[in-house]
């Protein structure tokens, strides 16, 4: 299960995705997360999905790979599922004990794991095209306006870089300690929730200790380094537009043109 997440991974390939410019994948991926709210029917989502398999097939990113991530949220989609079934009022379906599924409830379920599962694939292409470099870069000069209002840009860019270049170093250390944990002995499968959570502690206690040291390393190096952020700070490759990104921009807006057509019209 930990090495299923691949949300902060980057993938390296030859794609026209890879080339593109951070800002404009961040601007896609954002637009393309407000897109799924938009969306309540399913030829809007059949559009959605379209336009994520075209994305997909661009990164020439194994599909498998990308799908592999899933698994990660499973747990988190089958409650969301369970209790907009529920909770939901409306007609009733059928009734479990004391449990009423409706009908609304299983349309708002089926609507929330397609959201939760575009949401997630659509996500994970940025950080498997994009390096933790690159992707500080297209944060900073995307934010850059919020300088004027004394916002730190560069700070908060730069926290959510580590933050993300952080992730796959953590599940790799996680995967280290528990099978260092297994050959002593531990058992991280059997018994019920209460005994699954306190076997976690022996690998809980490790990774929080290995994390504090890996971010003051982290820090000390900075330190050393002499680094400082700011305005003044100058870039080794500046960031900049070509073509492939104007097309790429243009792909977006119309898709997103589609997105709140389809919602005014209610298609």
């Amino acid at each position: 299960m930990i090495r299923d997440i691949t949300v902060g991974q980057y993938y390296p390939a030859d794609s026209v995705l890879h080339r593109l410019d951070p800002r404009t994948k961040i601007f896609g991926t954002l637009l393309f997360i407000i897109s799924l709210f938009l969306f309540h029917s399913v030829p809007g989502y059949i559009l959605a999905g379209v336009f994520l398999g075209v994305v997909i097939a661009l990164s020439k990113i194994p599909v498998k790979f990308i799908f592999k991530g899933l698994k990660a949220i499973f747990v988190i989609l089958l409650f969301t599922a369970f209790f907009n079934m529920i909770f939901t009022p409306g007609e009733v379906v059928f009734k479990v004990w004391v449990i009423k599924v409706t009908k609304e409830g299983l349309i708002l379920a089926g609507r929330m794991a397609v959201r939760l599962v575009f949401l997630v694939i659509g996500s994970s292409l940025m950080t498997l095209t994009t390096t933790p470099n690159q992707l500080t870069d297209g944060l900073e000069r995307s934010l850059r306006p919020l300088n004027k209002i004394h916002v730190p840009v560069h700070e908060i860019s730069m926290m959510m870089s580590i933050a993300l270049r952080f992730i796959p170093i953590l599940l790799e250390e996680t995967d280290k300690i528990m099978k260092a944990q297994i050959a002593r002995g531990a058992d991280f499968e059997k018994g019920n929730i209460i005994q699954k959570a306190k076997n976690m502690i022996p690998l809980l206690v490790p990774l929080f200790i290995s994390a504090f040291r890996r971010a003051n390393d982290l820090a000390m190096a900075m330190e050393a380094r002499c680094y400082h952020g700011g305005d003044q700070r100058t870039q080794m490759k500046p960031l900049k537009y070509h073509r492939r990104d104007a097309a790429a921009y243009i792909i977006i807006l119309v898709y997103f043109a589609a997105a709140v057509l389809s919602r005014v019209f209610g298609i």
